[in-house]
């Protein structure tokens, strides 16, 4: 199915358990997850990579006969305009200070759990990509001088998704309302393990409006 569109980004911290977090404090939202809505000014890309490997080609009787096909690593390079601070901290592995209010490395990377929404290019229908298990890592953090025009550096960070057991170990599952049985609830709780239909997502308070240069 052709796609068109980012519609949504909706991510959730997990546990060593596989279950997401919940509470402002430890999580990203009361819920546990946290949608990427307009009022961080929404998610600009969304780049899936790797999603399946090519195979190999393997013969005998002197034609083709199997393709030996190895798994595949999804990676997804996101761009969001304006993720809230200490959301961005928890995300890619940084624990604060309480003494000064720092975030500082911690040299691991938590369990992430992440589902893209796009669209069928008639818009009639939605696609879903979930991802129950994988580490965000923030590679750069690119700062320029404002001109006559403002320069503004957005949050990129990297994907990089693992097995999840709730995918029989594999790393990605997709989902569409064009499908027979295809139910959201039941997705999230798929993608996001512990979720439940009783929690409502309650995203941070971001920022609106227009900047100042």
């Amino acid at each position: 199915m052709a796609t068109v569109g980012l519609k949504l980004v909706t991510l959730a911290l997990k546990d060593e358990n596989g279950k997401i977090i919940t509470g402002v404090d430890k999580g990203l939202s009361e819920s546990g997850l946290l949608p990427v809505t307009t009022q961080m000014w929404g998610t600009k890309t969304a780049n899936i990579t790797n999603i399946q490997a090519t195979g190999t080609i393997n013969y005998g009787n002197n034609v083709a006969v199997f393709v030996s096909t190895p798994k595949g690593a999804p990676q997804v390079e996101l761009d969001f305009n304006n993720l809230p601070f200490e959301t961005m901290q928890k995300l890619v592995g940084r624990a604060k200070d309480p003494s000064t209010g720092a975030w500082i490395e911690t040299g691991k990377h938590p369990s992430v759990a992440l589902l893209i929404e796009s669209q069928s290019i008639d818009r009639l229908h939605r696609v879903f990509y979930g991802f129950g298990n994988g580490a965000l890592t923030q590679a750069s953090a690119n700062n320029g001088t404002d001109t006559n025009a403002e320069t503004m550096a957005t949050d990129t960070l990297t994907y990089q998704a693992l097995s999840t057991p709730e995918f029989n170990g594999e790393m990605l599952a997709m989902y569409s309302d064009v499908s027979d049985g295809f139910d959201e609830e039941k997705m999230k709780a798929q993608v996001f393990s512990g979720y439940t239909a009783t929690t409502q997502a309650t995203p941070q308070t971001g920022t609106t409006g227009t900047t100042q240069g």
